[in-house]
């Protein structure tokens, strides 16, 4: 029997053998769920063959502040809430930390039991920076809205990490270009799931892919850091002219583009300058 308390579990997020047994039997034991869609929610307990006699609670953003207190008082009576998401960790982009902290204010009893996340999942694919990121949620909607974001995130000197639809990608990465010039990208999607895909490269580059490929899905959106060219400006030129060496002009010029996040005109410019050396 489980102890009175909330259990922030989290789901697959695609692979539905992504969930720990350790969740499963949680889940399994749990009084109460509290979730974003109780018939998502259901849906994925006849998949993993869980019993469908339980209190299933909608927990989300609009419910958010009136719900936290309503399942505080239903632990305090003796009771096990688990809490999920849709698909992923709950709280990560999603309703849930309102609770948390009320649970904490009142001694209550929380957990985690940890699992799929599509963030970390997406920047382990990437080939962007690990030793620093930071994820800024979803991507507004309006135009406007977007690049404020993006001119707020621009100089910070970490790997940015945003969720983003489908519909909206192709408007994301045209406003996003000339903001971020220079800079490698990745787009990480339908992660763990059949169709899973990673495109990367200069923002031009995975536009263009997906102008050709209708983009279905969900999408996680990854931008390389700042790179100080007034730094570097020496060691890329020596990394250029090892690879000229190497390979073709264009094949050195996208490989060094991809690798350091540079401008491809600046790259191409310098190529030709130790060309014609």
């Amino acid at each position: 029997m489980l102890r009175n308390g909330l259990y922030i579990i989290a789901t697959p997020i695609g692979n539905l053998q992504d969930i720990s047994p350790r969740a499963v039997e949680i889940l399994r034991q749990a009084d109460i769920i509290a979730c974003e869609d109780t018939r998502v929610s259901k849906k994925l307990f006849s998949l993993l063959g869980l019993p469908l006699d339980k209190k299933f609670i909608r927990y989300e953003d609009h419910t958010e502040a009136k719900q936290a207190q309503n399942l505080i008082d239903l632990i305090n009576e003796g009771t096990s809430v688990a809490l999920i998401s849709d698909a992923g960790s709950p709280l990560i982009s999603d309703p849930g930390y309102k609770l948390v902290r009320k649970c904490r204010e009142q001694s209550i009893y929380v957990t985690a039991i940890p699992g799929a996340c599509a963030v970390i999942t997406a920047l382990q694919l990437s080939g962007l920076p690990t030793n620093r990121f930071m994820f800024a949620g979803f991507i507004p909607n309006k135009d406007k809205a977007r690049i404020d974001l993006f001119n707020e995130l621009k100089s910070t000197d970490t790997t940015l990490i945003f969720y983003e639809t489908a519909p909206r990608l192709l408007k994301t990465l045209e406003q996003a270009a000339p903001i971020f010039a220079g800079r490698e990208i990745a787009v990480a999607r339908e992660l763990t799931k059949m169709y899973e895909e990673v495109i990367s490269g200069a923002i031009a580059e995975v536009k263009a892919y997906f102008e050709q490929n209708e983009p279905r899905g969900e999408f996680v959106l990854m931008i390389a850091p700042p790179i100080d060219n007034s730094n570097n400006t020496a060691d890329i030129r020596l990394i250029l002219q090892k690879r000229l060496q190497e390979t073709s002009l264009k094949s050195a010029v996208k490989e060094i583009c991809a690798q350091y996040g540079l401008s491809k005109n600046e790259v191409y410019a310098l190529a030709l300058e130790l060309k014609n050396e």
